[in-house]
């Protein structure tokens, strides 16, 4: 007997409603498999119709008549799915949308960036409010709500040494090879590996056209497991163009690619000059643990040994991908960097918050926090005077600890239990 995938309640689920109450459309963009779908039935029940666009019939309709496919549900909220297959139905929906401008008239989910779809498309600017949602945050997985940054932004030092937590290296292992697709949370572990190869060939073949045009597979393939080998490392086209025997414009392209189907996310550099962010390397990550560890051959098995170097690129995505689902839901707002100066000092994740302050995070694998762990976070300390909030190392320790002023060792498992 086959049974339906655990339905995980979504953290965003109240900011789509508000959206729904207020704007004609909501659009809901990432990744497949992540539960667009499963969101956009559970906003519409009692209240609205389904079509999706994976079925050959639905595209047919559209292709025949899209005044008609968009006009299905005219009382009521139309929900349709994977959107960026028929991108003139953008079209259609800003046409119908400036001639009725009630709130909560269309739910668009799309696998691909709708603003960079190929052919004839629409922004809908001023008509749509977009709601990004990605795989399962561990939060989520454990049914609390999960906001690290607003904790540090008001936690004392006793509230730092209060933070315990049962977790392991072992089962932060586990937790990498699970990820944070749906279908993955009940799947044996012998078929978490043929579902993540089924799921790139998916996605590379009906998803990735829809915005970079056609796209040599094996290439846009190699591409990825090359990021995932190198995962949470800086960016250097060069490097992956030489490895990949292709030009730095065509690794562009296709890391483009990768982030518009939501596969690949960047961290920009970090730097107090606004004007020189965008001329230092992102580090770039893809954006599932468990898609990380299968795109880079790497079995958990592997990461077991104390000796692993391979764990700590793993951890530092996971804990930079659990941060970017936490920004769709937090009390605070606030942007993902890294940062390096020129005498090396590092820092993995840095938080900036509206304000211009700033919160440092250093992530390693190991379960006693060293002196030099903090080297990069004291240098930021100092530059910022009072701008510095606080710096943290996430490692494997069981439990919190003060360093020095303002410095802190938590687990990384305070991303979800603080």
């Amino acid at each position: 007997m086959v049974t339906a995938p655990v339905w995980y309640p979504r953290h965003s689920q109240e900011l789509a409603e508000d959206i729904l109450a207020h704007a004609p459309v909501l659009v809901i963009q990432g990744a497949r498999q992540v539960g667009k779908s499963s969101l956009g039935a559970r906003l519409i029940q009692g209240r609205g119709r389904a079509v999706t666009l994976d079925e050959p019939e639905q595209r047919l309709a559209a292709d025949a008549d899209v005044t008609a496919f968009v006009s299905q549900a005219p009382d009521r909220t139309l929900l349709i799915d994977e959107v960026q297959l028929r991108p003139e139905v953008l079209l259609a929906v800003k046409a119908s949308v400036d001639r009725d401008r009630r709130p909560g008239r269309f739910i668009l989910t799309g696998s691909a960036n709708l603003l960079r779809l190929r052919g004839e498309t629409d922004s809908l600017a001023g008509r749509a409010l977009d709601l990004p949602l990605q795989p399962l945050s561990q939060g989520e997985l454990r049914r609390r709500k999960d906001d690290l940054v607003t904790w540090l932004t008001t936690a004392t030092v006793q509230d730092v040494l209060d933070v315990t937590t049962d977790e392991t290296r072992q089962s932060y292992i586990q937790l990498l090879a699970t990820g944070g697709y749906p279908e993955l949370q009940s799947m044996p572990a012998r078929l978490r590996r043929r579902w993540l190869t089924s799921y790139v060939d998916r996605v590379f073949e009906k998803d990735a056209p829809s915005v970079a045009g056609a796209v040599a597979r094996g290439r846009l393939s190699t591409i990825a497991r090359l990021v995932a080998a190198n995962q949470a490392g800086e960016l250097i086209k060069a490097r992956i163009g030489r490895q990949a025997e292709v030009s730095p414009s065509t690794v562009t392209s296709y890391l483009d690619a990768l982030e518009d189907v939501y596969l690949l996310g960047r961290l920009r550099a970090w730097t107090p000059n606004l004007t020189t962010r965008e001329v230092a390397r992102p580090k770039v990550y893809i954006t599932d643990s468990a898609l990380a560890l299968g795109l880079g051959g790497v079995r958990p098995q592997e990461l077991e040994p104390l000796t692993s170097v391979a764990i700590g690129g793993y951890i530092e995505g996971f804990v930079a991908a659990e941060l970017r689902k936490q920004q769709t839901w937090s009390e605070t707002e606030f942007s993902l960097f890294h940062y390096r100066d020129r005498s090396g000092a590092e820092v993995d994740i840095v938080v900036e918050l509206p304000d211009r302050r700033v919160i440092g995070i250093e992530v390693k694998s190991s379960s006693t926090p060293k002196g030099e762990h903090f080297r990069g976070l004291r240098a930021l300390q100092e530059r910022l005077g009072e701008r510095f909030v606080a710096g943290v190392v996430l490692c494997m320790v069981s439990h919190g600890y003060q360093y020095a002023t303002g410095l802190y060792a938590l687990p990384v498992a305070a991303l979800w239990e603080c």
